[in-house]
């Protein structure tokens, strides 16, 4: 698997900030709700964010400390990765939704008279970059560092170990 890239990330983070923004125009000029989520939702990426930290600390702890003792499920490093991956990636969708939205309130900022909208809508965007942020973490956390008596250790191949591929090798092996 490759690693995440940031610049996609932003990518997605730009595209959805201009559908929100034009979410939110169109849903202000024809009287309709602000498309913000509620602030519960914060508490379902909280769990999202909780989880994705257990997980990656736990695929971390197994990296760095004594891999003979105790073998690492690879199934569990797999899914931790992808949850690392899915935390990112839903994070730069909702982060760019929730900026266009908050771009629109900030215009009329001074006439309106409530303006609980932008600050739900700040702190989704918050708790949206949380969760890129502790994805890309959790996503390095899986990353094993090459060993010098790796290729040793395998059967039918010699000599020094050659350098880890573009993709970048994780706590899980597909070989």
């Amino acid at each position: 698997m490759k690693l995440t890239s940031p610049l996609l990330l932003l990518a997605i983070c730009v595209v959805l900030a201009v559908a929100g923004w034009f979410a939110t125009m169109l849903s202000g000029r024809y009287g309709l709700a602000t498309p913000v989520l509620p602030l519960t939702g914060l508490v379902t990426m909280g769990v999202i964010v909780a989880l994705t930290l257990v997980l990656g600390i736990r695929v971390l702890r197994w990296r760095n400390g004594k891999k003979k003792k105790k073998i690492l499920n690879p199934i569990l490093a797999a899914w931790t990765l992808v949850l690392a991956q899915a935390c990112a990636y839903t994070g730069a969708v909702l982060l760019g939704w929730h900026a266009g939205i908050v771009v629109e309130q900030l215009r009329l900022w001074n006439l309106r008279s409530n303006q609980d909208i932008t600050w739900q809508a700040l702190a989704m965007a918050g708790g949206a970059l949380i969760m890129v942020v502790v994805g890309l973490v959790v996503e390095r956390f899986c990353r094993i560092p090459p060993e010098d008596g790796d290729a040793d250790s395998r059967p039918g191949v010699q000599g020094k170990r050659s350098k880890p591929s573009a993709e970048g090798e994780y706590a899980y092996r597909s070989d």
